[in-house]
């Protein structure tokens, strides 16, 4: 297998865990008599700072042309004036529609050594294993008009929330083929007693139910799905939802697994290079510090290879490595170690 890689390193810690994700790939690439190649390219705020803006045209160009993109983190507080007209978020936003990726997956699976870690009752988090996918193209974030004005006196900011129906209509699709092969359940959150563009949501997730009827649908509305995350976890298969809810729920997710530095995510359309990322943000707190937590960007690396380049039994290979090296008690900071962010990677490859 050949494969060209485009890794946007970002800003904070994004270009500490990515470089340790390329170390887990390059050793997958040696055992399996693979070639990757690695493009680095810039995003985010170092984007900004030495291009002006957050994602050139012409490094979207390389990674439209790449088979995969490996991101790690933008932002930070440098960037983060709400009256600045350029912003780090400008550049993921932008490759997400570039790239075509509409959906989100984010996997929140919390590993039995990690129970403690969690600010849930162990009790809670027993058969927890949920898949969030969340439409990430469309929605409040994509929407217009977009704007701020000031009439009279008086200041206006105004978002728009809009969907189509063929929004919607890929992304549930995706998740009830995502749930067959899973627990065959299905829970399609939104807030459809109040907002239009759920009630469009919410009938085309029936829709779509009715024509799977070996797979189980529930609506949620979003406020309930909030607290069932917490009460009920282990009731949730796959979750499927709009872009901002999506963005909240999966925040809130990630506290069952014990850090947010655990979990992976994949951003995938249809055919094009897929894009994975760590769900955490640049943490410029610790930037340099070399505490950052490497384990949701190797797993992201591992999302990579299943959902891009068709390499199921490498993916399992390092996720049977993280899950090797948790139990045998190998933490970072986060999760109350001493490992620094290499020598936790040291200790995944030595189980690789």
């Amino acid at each position: 297998m050949q494969a060209k890689i485009v890794v946007l390193p970002g800003d904070g810690i994004g270009p500490e865990v990515t470089a340790e994700a390329l170390r887990v790939l390059s050793a997958v690439a040696k055992k399996g008599g693979h070639s990757f190649e690695f493009k680095e390219e810039l995003m985010g705020g170092c984007s900004i700072d030495r291009r002006g803006v957050a994602l050139t045209d012409e490094a979207l160009a390389v990674c439209k042309a790449s088979d995969a993109v490996l991101l790690g983190a933008v932002g930070g507080p440098k960037w983060d004036d709400p009256s600045a007209k350029v912003r780090p978020e400008q550049g993921l936003l932008g490759l997400r529609k570039g790239l075509g990726v509409f959906a989100n997956l984010r996997p929140v699976k919390v590993h039995p050594a990690l129970v403690d870690s969690s600010p849930l009752k162990p009790e809670k988090l027993a058969g927890v294993d949920i898949l969030v996918i969340r439409e990430l193209t469309g929605g409040l974030y994509f929407g217009q008009p977009k704007g701020r004005e000031v009439r009279d006196g008086i200041e206006r900011a105004v978002d728009t929330l809009e969907y189509h129906d063929f929004e919607v209509r890929r992304v549930v699709e995706l998740a009830f083929r995502l749930a067959r092969d899973r627990k065959k359940k299905v829970t399609s959150v939104d807030k459809a007693n109040v907002l239009e563009s759920s009630r469009l949501w919410r009938s085309i997730a029936t829709e779509i139910g009715k024509a799977n009827p070996d797979i189980a649908l529930d609506h949620m509305l979003v406020d309930t799905a909030s607290m069932r995350l917490i009460t009920s976890p282990a009731s949730f298969d796959v979750l499927v939802t709009e872009n901002m809810f999506g963005d909240i729920l999966t925040d809130e997710a990630s506290v069952l697994a014990g850090s947010m530095g655990m979990l992976p995510s994949a951003s995938i359309g249809d055919g094009g290079p897929g894009l994975y990322e760590p769900i955490h943000g640049s943490a410029p707190d610790i930037a340099g510090m070399g505490i950052a937590n490497p384990v949701g960007t190797i797993l992201s690396s591992a999302m990579l290879l299943r959902h891009s380049l068709g390499l199921p039994a490498e993916a399992e290979a390092i996720e049977s490595a993280v899950h090797a090296a948790i139990t045998d008690g190998c933490r970072t900071k986060d999760l109350g170690g001493s490992l620094s962010t290499p020598a936790m990677t040291d200790e995944i490859l030595k189980r690789l």
